[in-house]
């Protein structure tokens, strides 16, 4: 049997298909980014169809680059961007709207309802989740109250409901398949973290006919076989995690206290917490880490809307850089004490926060400011941000982490890590392989065809590439985290 592993990275804004070796290491890999859409202030969207063509083509162009048939593909995993939401006819798969994304804030208002009318704790108890626009549950309501004949469509059995998984799922296996996992799942507000069932309290609170919903497998789990048309074989879909989770499991974080976090469009910080759901005091997430074999591993999490994406608005949005990796060099030009500091609520504000109505500012500008200084405040927001997350933690009585763990675009930046290092006062680690999203679903689904024997033998592969060890002055840390928590207060629509 083959040991070759396709994973499907489905992310906020580019699709990757990358093929990975029993070793866990890349031997072909493709990737194509796709338009974002701003319709209104707060709001995301993507285009459904173009999600699932640019997922196939770049599967396609993976195989090809690696002189790979779709025979010599033991298994397919696919991870996604987590909470962005469609709706799709049940016959034609076609969706009946465009897929509304995670960072979008349409549903604030309602959401501020639901807090208003005392839903919260029941939520929380249920879901381990907060009432905010982030997850999925809001904007399915949205969808089935604002698009024509959505609602009794869907009381007619017409219409499904995903996560881009979920829809991915769907058109890869010609409607056959309608599933999801148990990390998926737990970022709807529509699961039970603790019974594993889909709530029905929830679906009653947010009026969600229970007929629009996937089933809800394992991480590692038969989710059904890819159309042979598609790539020239059938290929099993054997592993299935949303993207911070499945980076979780390629960063091996398999005992309870291993802390990881993952810089892409935006920034994710969970820690394993074992068999046992923790609830933070300090508004962090209670979520399904992964769950193997019925038996469900939790986890905590911060979630960070905006770290590559100011990378991006730098660069796109007010044109400051021609590329990402400009951004190095700048800041080690600007050094980290120039005043100046970036707050990228450009959706709001994430953990610890969950302030959908801030918006983003930039403070102590004088007339020696420029681009440099702005780029590197850019930089710096991303790992300011990542303190607050592990303050939070620290607060909730988490075990200090020995070092942190980390991967996705930005840690390519030495910079970066060494200042996220010192602003921590916490050792960063950078794995060999950094695409550790599709690497954890790859080996979700080698895990359950047979590639691998266990979770040990999945970490026996990690290998670090370079540690950055904390080196700034103690006092010196304290006043740059301070001036960010000031300018985050600023910015607080309660402010």
């Amino acid at each position: 049997m083959s040991d070759y592993l396709l994973a499907i990275d489905q992310g906020t804004t580019s699709s990757r298909a990358i093929v990975f070796n029993a070793q866990g290491l890349p031997v072909a890999r493709a990737q194509q980014e796709f338009k974002q859409y701003f319709p209104q202030d707060g709001w995301v969207e993507h285009d459904g169809e173009e999600l699932w063509q640019s997922t196939l083509q770049v599967c396609r162009a993976a195989l090809e680059q690696g002189g790979f048939e779709a025979s010599q593909i033991a298994a397919i995993g696919i991870t996604n961007q987590r909470e962005t939401t469609l709706v799709w006819d049940a016959i034609t798969g076609i969706p009946i709207y465009p897929a509304i994304v995670w960072q979008d804030r349409r549903t604030a208002d309602y959401c501020a309802e639901l807090k208003a009318a005392g839903h919260e704790a029941a939520v929380a108890a249920n879901t381990g989740l907060l009432i905010d626009p982030y997850f999925s549950g809001t904007k399915l309501r949205w969808i089935l109250n604002n698009v024509a004949d959505a609602r009794e469509r869907a009381e007619r059995g017409e219409l499904r409901f995903g996560t881009v998984d979920s829809f991915l799922l769907w058109r890869l296996t010609g409607g056959k398949s309608h599933k999801t996992d148990a990390t998926n799942a737990s970022r709807t507000l529509l699961f039970n973290i603790h019974t594993q069932q889909w709530d029905a309290q929830m679906l009653e609170l947010l009026e969600i006919p229970a007929s629009l919903l996937p089933e809800v497998l394992d991480c590692a789990a038969d989710f059904g076989t890819l159309e042979a048309d598609l790539l020239g074989a059938p290929i099993p879909v054997l592993g299935m995690a949303g993207d911070q989770q499945a980076a979780l499991i390629g960063q091996a974080c398999f005992q309870p206290g291993m802390v990881k976090s993952t810089y892409g469009t935006g920034c994710f910080m969970i820690q394993n917490t074992g068999a046992t759901p923790v609830t933070s005091k300090n508004r962090l997430l209670t979520t399904v880490g992964y769950r193997l074999d019925g038996k469900v591993t939790y986890a905590v999490e911060g979630s960070i809307f905006v770290a590559g994406a100011a990378v991006q608005w730098l660069r796109d949005g007010i044109k400051l850089i021609s590329h990402a990796r400009d951004s190095e060099a700048l800041a080690e030009q600007t050094g980290d004490a120039s005043g100046v500091y970036l707050v990228p609520a450009f959706t709001g504000l994430g953990a610890p926060y969950w302030d959908p109505k801030a918006r983003g500012a930039i403070f102590g500008l004088t007339r020696d400011t420029g681009i440099k200084e702005i780029v590197t405040a850019g930089l710096q927001s991303v790992c300011y941000q990542t303190r607050d997350l592990l303050e939070a933690m620290r607060q909730d009585g988490a075990a200090e982490p020995s070092a942190l763990r980390v991967d996705g675009g930005m840690v390519e930046n030495n910079w970066v890590m060494q200042f996220l290092a010192d602003i921590l006062g916490v050792p960063v680690e950078r794995p060999e392989v950094t695409e550790t999203t599709a690497l954890g679903v790859a080996y979700l689904a080698g895990l359950k065809a047979g590639v691998y024997r266990d979770l040990d033998e999945i970490a026996g592969h990690w290998q670090r590439q370079q540690r950055f060890d904390p080196r700034m002055d103690p006092e010196h840390r304290s006043k740059l985290y301070h001036g960010w928590l000031d300018a985050v207060q600023r910015v607080r629509s309660e402010g």
